[in-house]
Order: C-alpha cells, then structure tokens, then sequence
C-alpha cells in the first residue's frame, strides 16, 4: 500500500469489485469490540495478542492459509462482513510515533484504474473527491474503534479473564487438525469476579460482549462443516471441539 496523494493519484478513479480473492489465505481477521454484536451469529471470535494488545478476532479457517468464507468464485459466504475487510484496499499507514496517519492505497487491487471507471479519487483542482472524503471517514472511525477495542482488550487482560485455548477438528478418515494460538474468556474466572468487577462490566456493556463471545464459540462448529465442504470427499463428517490448550 502506498501513501494516496493528488501527484501520484490524480487521475485514478476507484470501481468496486465483486471479489473477495484478496482474503483467501487468511484464516482469521481482527475484529472491533463493536462488531462482535453482528458477528458472534456467524463466527467464532476468539482473542488473540499482538505485542501488549489482545484484540477479538473472527476465525475464518483451520488451515493457516485458507479462508473458509470465501465461496469458490471469491464471494464472501456470510451476511456480516468484517470492517477489516471491507475496508480493502484503502487503509492507514501510522508514523513511527503512531501520532499521525497516512490514508493508503493497495495499488494492485484491479478497482483501481486510470481509464475513468468509478469514482475519481480527486477532483480537477487536485483535492480529494467526496469519495475519497468518505473513505477517510470510514477510516477514521474504523481507527477510533481500534483504540476503544484496544481498551476493552487491556480491561480483560487486567482482569485476568482470558486462558489459552486450542480447537481440534477430527474426520473418520483419521485426520487431525489443530488450530491454535488464541484465547478465550474462562467462563469459572468470570463467575469469579467480585461485585464491583462485573457492576463495572455491566456498566460499560463488555459483559455483554463477553457472552456473545462465548455464545460465538458454537460457530466451530460451523467452520468444521465448511471445512468438511472443501475437502474432495465432501460425503464425509467431523467433530470439532475448543479446550483448554
């Protein structure tokens, strides 16, 4: 992705396209605490750490390098999209002292183009067009809510809530996968929580997120059957399961 500027851009236009191929070997994206409402019917979120932060994620796959949300001809096979992947292929770039953001564009997206197709990405007097001011928008508020995730993600940590967890898909055939490295809430540690805590969680409406995010844990299910769906014996059935890791 590359800085998006009058010089460079000038005369690019922006068509959408009906393709998600982009996406096809990631196997989870990060989610905003505020989506995990919209998303918990669908996907598994789970947590997982990043440096210092710990930030929801959707599980898209098993497979390192596979998306199971993605159909055969690159639809995305669920009603909610996450804003991380909607915003593609505009994102924001942070200065080394992350105090100032730079709006990018991935180049190689086949959207964007100089033949006039779409929308122009500035207007003849070399200002951004109403497009890119909304893209901008979209950007900025998707950023604001990375900052109050990375406070709900800090709150849970602070509490002690969160255990390491790992999710095991078993076919007939023999054949085992594993997917690991994330993390859930412990449902006893929650339990556990004096008064004040859960008043506290109450409060601010992560209490609810938090059993969305354990209801959402059933949907493993869910990429165990989309999982069983793409292997070349699609007649044959598995068991998936979450524990402790």
């Amino acid at each position: 992705a590359v800085p998006i500027s009058a010089a460079r851009h000038g005369t690019s236009s922006f068509a959408p396209v009906a393709s998600y191929a982009f996406s096809a070997a990631v196997n989870a994206v990060p989610l905003m605490a505020v989506e995990i409402l919209s998303a918990a019917a669908e996907y598994a979120i789970v947590f997982t750490a990043a440096g210092d932060q710990v930030l929801p994620a959707a599980v898209l796959g098993v497979r390192p390098d596979q998306n199971l949300y993605l159909s055969a001809d690159s639809q995305w096979r669920a009603k909610y999209i996450p804003a991380f992947i909607r915003r593609y292929p505009f994102v924001f770039s942070a200065s080394d002292d992350g105090k100032r953001l730079t709006l990018c564009v991935d180049e190689s997206h086949p959207g964007l183009n100089r033949d006039g197709r779409g929308e122009r990405l500035f207007g003849d007097d070399g200002k951004p067009s109403a497009f890119t001011d909304g893209v901008l928008k979209f950007l900025q508020e998707y950023q604001a809510q990375f900052e109050r995730t990375k406070v709900f993600g800090n709150h849970l940590k602070e509490l002690g809530l969160l255990e390491p967890m790992q999710a095991t898909v078993k076919t007939p055939t023999g054949q085992t996968l594993s997917l690991g490295g994330f993390m859930a809430v412990s449902r006893e540690k929650l339990r556990a929580l004096n008064a004040d805590a859960l008043a506290s969680l109450a409060r601010t409406d992560e209490l609810e997120l938090l059993y969305l995010h354990l209801y959402s844990m059933r949907n493993f299910n869910e990429v165990k059957d989309r999982l069983i769906g793409s292997l070349a014996d699609s007649h044959e059935s598995a068991a998936a399961e979450a524990t402790p890791a």
